[in-house]
């Protein structure tokens, strides 16, 4: 038989501490491995990363600061030149001109991308089934269709004498676009390369945008309508809080995208007439490989990725602020 002491404690003091229990090995181990296994996960992809764009933008940024033209890329002698390029760059005229005209291009097509885009997803909310599915395999025919191809075709649409614009506007009364030449002056070139471009981006974005509207739930549109909404005020209290987020990112897209444009610039006229529709990714060609600077090439280039960079960055502000808006 066991018996038990009692211990007494004196008046005013606390009890003594109970002896601390230190974890086990086994379950520190195991929150060190929860802790580093969402590292060890993204390592191949952040490997991937430093060595597909890390390396060659380490690169792009050594080739800025040195002489290279064709005598050098031959012989292979390193000529370091400092800020020179930059410096030529940016106290070029016709660069600060081909900046602003690729920035107003690039906005003008990203607005009327989206415009179209937004009203195709919400006619697609509201049509019936069969008229939404041809519609939705014509928009995805149009964005299908390889670049050139489609360039081609907007070529012979736009042509001079034998475009088919032109003979349906003469015949509708406009005599004056009888021989009317659309690639005659860079503003209505970049207005044909603008409605090419328009063209084949509105597919993705509309289906984009097309989704994010399916999931909101009818009931919202059923408690707008009861409480008296029309259509308008609808859109603003139930479909546009569902989209926002995702007009955010495909403006963002768009933007990328189009900024960076030189295919359809380049199989239309070449940048021309007489280089007025030039933008950034054909200067930056022109001063390349057409012109043998390879140095000015990547000092271009460099700008224009400090120019996204920029961009990547009101994009990344503007998420971080919905998601602290949502949190909230």
């Amino acid at each position: 038989m066991t018996t038990t002491k009692d211990v007494t404690t004196p008046a005013g003091s606390s009890p003594p501490a109970s002896p601390r229990i230190k974890p086990p090995k086994s379950n520190r181990r195991l929150r060190l491995g929860e802790r580093t296994a969402p590292y060890l996960l993204i390592l191949p992809a952040l490997v991937a990363i430093l060595v597909l764009l890390g390396w060659p933008t380490l690169q792009l940024i050594g080739i800025s600061f040195r002489k290279l033209d064709l005598r050098e890329l031959v012989s292979g002698e390193m000529v370091w030149i400092g800020f020179e390029n930059f410096s030529e760059i940016l106290s070029d005229p016709e660069f600060w001109e081909i900046t602003v005209r690729t920035l107003v291009f690039t906005a003008a097509v990203v607005l009327t991308t989206l415009l179209l885009a937004l009203f195709m997803a919400l006619l697609m909310r509201h049509l019936n089934p069969v008229v939404r599915v041809i519609l939705q395999v014509a928009l995805i025919l149009a964005w299908a269709t390889p670049v050139l191809a489609t360039t081609t075709v907007f070529q012979w649409i736009f042509d001079q004498q034998y475009g088919i614009l032109n003979k349906t506007l003469a015949k509708l009364g406009f005599d004056g676009f009888i021989g009317y030449s659309w690639f005659s002056t860079g503003p209505s070139t970049l207005t044909v390369i603008g409605l090419l471009v328009v063209w084949q981006a509105v597919p993705f974005v509309a289906f984009t945008l097309y989704a994010g509207l399916l999931g909101v739930p009818k009931e919202q549109y059923e408690a707008a309508g009861i409480d008296g909404a029309n259509a308008w005020q609808a859109f603003w209290a139930v479909s546009w809080p569902a989209i926002r987020p995702i007009l955010t990112m495909v403006t963002f897209l768009s933007v990328l995208w189009d900024f960076k444009l030189f295919a359809q610039v380049w199989a239309i006229r070449q940048g021309g007439p007489d280089g007025a529709s030039t933008t950034l990714p054909v200067y930056m060609y022109l001063k390349g490989l057409a012109g043998n600077h390879f140095g000015l090439a990547a000092t271009a280039a460099l700008l224009m990725m400090l120019v996204l960079v920029l961009l990547t960055a009101r994009y990344v502000q503007l998420l971080v602020r919905t998601k602290e808006a949502d949190l909230s």
